[in-house]
């Protein structure tokens, strides 16, 4: 590797966005810019985890982080081994720490963790010896999601610095908003949030993003639109009246889309659902980001375990 694979964070897990500082980041997203050259190239193979163990503990379903995450390890020479845990079969608390215990034994380097509870994989980390990644902790963080998202950004746009980024829809559930907001703001960006009254956080504020309640305010003048899923499984209650008012008042369409900027790209974390937070012939349309998100998926995550291999003892 070039300049950029001097660089290491300064903790030994990545848990989540808060609490890394703009270099880290901006080192982050500079190592997977080399590794989005490797990917495209036939052989994509390093060894830079030859010989490690990466487990990738999935208490949640999810076909996109995982098989990222799996590439990502398999493409730096690591042993890469998934386990799913049905999360019936693992109920929160002791039995967490029993899963980390019994992992520990086995001497992974390298945990990768998702999990339906906010501060799950925290805790985890505390009971393991190794490095830990959180590939998303119930409504808290989903850092690698956030840095995949800047650096889809930052290729297309050239800079994050002094854009406006719409992030519209399920604010309340999302992981992806809350990480996304934290490293926009580090990052310079001005973040606004655009959803109805039911679907944002109390205290979103806080954050320092400025609040919309329709999409025609809230994406006016935007460079980026960055659309989030509405997350039906986690919705105890009616936040919405019906699928087809949420998409006729939140939902991103062509009509919309005209309210923010004439050069504004469009982005969505996925999987998408169609005809309910966007229209297909935006997802699909000259201005979606959508599917080069996913490949820099996996140059971001390359870029992770590559800099947190170089915390593991004998790195």
């Amino acid at each position: 590797m070039h300049a950029a694979s001097a660089f290491t964070l300064s903790g030994r897990d990545l848990l989540g966005i808060e609490g890394l500082i703009a270099s880290e980041i901006t080192g982050l997203l500079d190592l997977a810019e080399e590794f989005v050259e490797l990917n495209r190239q036939v052989e994509k193979k390093r060894t830079t985890l030859r010989g490690r163990t990466q487990i990738n503990l999935f208490f949640e379903a999810s076909t996109r982080t995982q098989s990222s995450f799996e590439i990502a390890g398999k493409r730096l020479g690591a042993d890469v081994m998934n386990m799913s845990v049905g999360s019936s079969s693992v109920k929160k608390g002791e039995t967490l720490v029993d899963t980390a215990i019994t992992l520990n034994a086995m001497h992974p380097d390298i945990l990768v963790v998702r999990h339906h509870a906010s501060g799950a994989v925290a805790l985890l980390a505390r009971k393991v010896d190794c490095c830990v990644v959180n590939a998303g902790d119930g409504a808290h963080e989903h850092p690698t999601q956030a840095l995949l998202d800047a650096l889809t950004i930052r290729r297309n746009k050239g800079r994050i610095q002094g854009l406006t980024v719409a992030i519209c829809g399920d604010v309340l559930h999302s992981r992806v908003a809350r990480s996304n907001i934290i490293l926009l703001h580090t990052l310079g960006a001005k973040v606004r949030v655009v959803a109805p009254s039911t679907l944002l956080p109390s205290g979103i504020e806080s954050l320092g993003v400025e609040v919309f309640r329709t999409m025609e305010a809230g994406l006016d003048g935007a460079d980026i639109v960055m659309m989030l899923r509405l997350q039906r499984e986690r919705m105890a209650g009616s936040f919405i009246p019906s699928v087809k008012e949420y998409f006729h008042y939140f939902g991103l369409d062509e009509a919309k889309l005209r309210r923010a900027a004439p050069d504004a790209l469009v982005m969505h974390p996925g999987p998408m659902n169609r005809g309910v937070e966007i229209d297909s012939a935006v997802a699909d349309g000259p201005r979606s980001l959508i599917r080069e998100q996913v490949e820099m998926g996996v140059a971001v995550r390359m870029a992770v375990l590559d800099t947190l291999a170089r915390k593991l003892p004998n790195a």
